[in-house]
């Protein structure tokens, strides 16, 4: 007969198999169901961001090529206008908008991906398993309501640093090669400007046309540099914080960087819950959602009765949870959901700073 310590390790050894290791929200999964859940989500996300990956590239081709076919038609034929060459740079600055808009995109796909890597997967490497905090809540909240990670002026100074460029200065150089050989070789820098000219427009206001686009360009370049919330690329999971930066300053990006990067943050809501059941609703928000809840005096002042007012503050992801927690104890309740400007403490973000 099995003693009382063997039928003891065999309780404790079904309760460990049984006991799960993600809870969220109410939903219990075991090992073998959240891992699962990941890979599959994990492969999807891959797939996705592939596929506009090799949209960018489909582009970077279509400029290529357009570009490749206009200096053949340029320089094969000496009446042949260099006026293809400046339409050629227009139609490649456009492929260069349509591009950074599909890297925004890209973008978005593989953020879920680099989340998922540095915080999932690198966790599970290093024992005990223990990923972000914040790692659920980012993904879910992005899954909810998605919004691209960079700015449309990170894509495109990074589209026109990785290709374009030097698509540009390559037609730059036609372009003025163009001008000084063709139909003969021009007699001085007086006789080069004069045939620059593009029908009523004269060579004067060309030549400065385009040196604009091309300083416009060269600044936008550099300017974009630093900008480094492209999660897509090989670069840290956090692009703003330095070791050396104070606490409140991490993850704020500076002077111009602040006007070309867009500001993330998890949107933060502050829920008021107007009820005749105070208690219970705030047992169930408390038991349900793990969040904290203030109760306020209150008077109906067109029905004259007294009423308890609920505070509770919570995130963008947790308000269809509180809607359903509230429903639930009191169907007739009042609940107004509003933006917060930031929240302090009560396991958000923290009140005070911690002194090093």
């Amino acid at each position: 007969m099995p003693t009382k310590s063997t039928k003891a390790k065999k309780s404790k050894k079904q309760e460990k198999i049984e006991e799960p290791v993600w809870t969220y929200r109410g939903y219990k999964l075991q090992t073998s169901e959240f891992v699962t859940a990941m890979v599959h989500f994990f492969r999807a996300e891959i797939q996705r961001a592939n596929v506009w990956r090799q949209r960018l590239d489909t582009t970077t081709n279509w400029a290529v090529v357009a570009t490749g076919a206009t200096l053949s038609i340029a320089f094969s034929q000496s009446e042949v206008h260099h006026g293809i060459i400046l339409l050629n740079t227009l139609l490649v600055l456009w492929f260069l908008f349509i591009e950074a808009r599909r890297y925004r995109y890209y973008e978005l796909w593989s953020y879920r991906v680099r989340l998922m890597e540095t915080d999932f997967y690198a966790a599970m490497l290093v024992p005990p398993f223990h990923p972000s905090p914040e790692w659920a809540e980012n993904l879910a909240e992005n899954l909810l309501t998605p919004s691209f990670p960079i700015s449309l002026s990170e894509a495109f100074g990074r589209r026109l640093r990785r290709n374009y460029l030097w698509i540009f200065l390559i037609l730059y150089a036609s372009w003025v090669a163009k001008i000084w050989l063709f139909p003969t070789p021009a007699k001085d820098f007086a006789d080069f400007i004069e045939r620059s000219a593009v029908g009523p427009i004269s060579g004067e206001i060309m030549i400065a046309l385009g040196v604009a686009l091309y300083v416009f360009l060269g600044v936008f370049a550099v300017i974009t540099i630093n900008l480094t919330r492209a999660t897509g690329e090989v670069l840290p999971r956090f692009g703003y914080e330095t070791a050396t930066a104070a606490p409140s300053e991490q993850g704020k990006p500076k002077g111009l960087r602040a006007l070309l990067a867009p500001r993330s943050r998890r949107r933060q809501l502050l829920a008021l819950i107007i009820t005749d059941q105070p208690d219970a609703v705030s047992n169930r928000i408390l038991t349900d959602m793990k969040r904290g809840v203030t109760a306020l005096a209150g008077k109906g002042m067109y029905t004259g009765k007294d009423r308890s007012i609920l505070l509770c503050a919570l995130t963008v992801t947790e308000a269809h949870n509180l809607k359903s927690a509230v429903a639930k104890e009191d169907s007739k309740a009042v609940v107004i959901v509003s933006p917060a400007q930031e929240i302090l403490g009560g396991g958000f973000a923290p009140l005070t700073e911690k002194q090093s």
